[in-house]
């Protein structure tokens, strides 16, 4: 149990997300030794976040994470961060195949898909609510 929850200080956290990253233009640029780094990167990022990489994947113009993070981190400032420190990273590591297909200092696209996610669906969690033992009056 406590592996799928944060604890910190004043609680227990077990907030997750759907993250879909797509190249520039749909360009199809990233290849399995890319993957296999930005893996490496998100995965160290979450940390410092005080989150996790739950589960990574991808092909060659999008990648999915699936991360979990704490209440006081901000979506969209993690994405942004995310974003930018790989491309960062991509860019320069592997700037032969990359500089191929971009002249500027660019790799994901300014859009991204998130959705939230858990471990149960809406209607279970609306039964279980509706289930509590209430006080009569």
């Amino acid at each position: 149990m406590s592996k799928d929850f944060i604890h910190k200080a004043r609680g227990v956290s077990g907030l997750k997300c759907h993250l879909v990253l797509t190249t520039k233009y749909r360009r199809k640029v990233l290849t399995d030794p890319m993957l296999t780094r930005l893996e490496g990167i998100f995965r160290d990022l979450m940390e410092k976040w005080q989150g996790r990489l739950v589960e990574f994947n991808g092909e060659s113009d999008h990648v999915h994470l699936l991360l979990q993070y704490t209440p006081q981190t901000e979506p969209s400032k993690l994405i942004n961060n995310l974003k930018t420190v790989s491309s960062r990273y991509l860019r320069k590591e592997f700037a032969p195949e990359i500089n191929q297909v971009y002249w500027k200092d660019v790799l994901w696209t300014n859009g991204y898909f998130i959705a939230s996610c858990g471990g149960v669906t809406v209607e279970q969690l609306k039964k279980y609510i509706n289930e509590q033992d209430r006080p009569a009056e």
